[in-house]
């Protein structure tokens, strides 16, 4: 199978990825961390997230469909692979909170 993608990178394309990434980077920040990254760190831990879960959804055959409401669809995927990206990088040592010399 040859398969093409098209992704046209818009100002309208990039703004929804930014709000998409901007949910779901804060939400998964505030449930790993127990707080937020900041608005930049947010967003690209969610765009991140968007991709990895992108990835695992279509790799494991996972369809998420909000009937009506694309996005909610889209802040869900990004959400769960946020998620799994902070605890990746938890395991690694990345990304949480830093301790203080004693």
């Amino acid at each position: 199978m040859n398969q093409t993608f098209t992704i046209q990178l818009d100002l309208q394309t990039l703004v929804v990825w930014a709000i998409v990434g901007l949910i779901a980077g804060f939400l998964a920040s505030r449930l790993t961390m127990g707080h937020g990254a900041g608005i930049v760190g947010d967003v690209i831990i969610g765009v991140l997230g968007a991709v990895l879960g992108g990835f695992l959804a279509d790799f494991f055959g996972v369809h998420v469909v909000v009937v009506g409401q694309p996005i909610i669809s889209q802040v869900i995927v990004a959400f769960v692979g946020a998620v799994i990206l902070l605890m990746i990088l938890r395991v690694f040592g990345l990304g949480g909170r830093r301790r203080e010399a004693a």
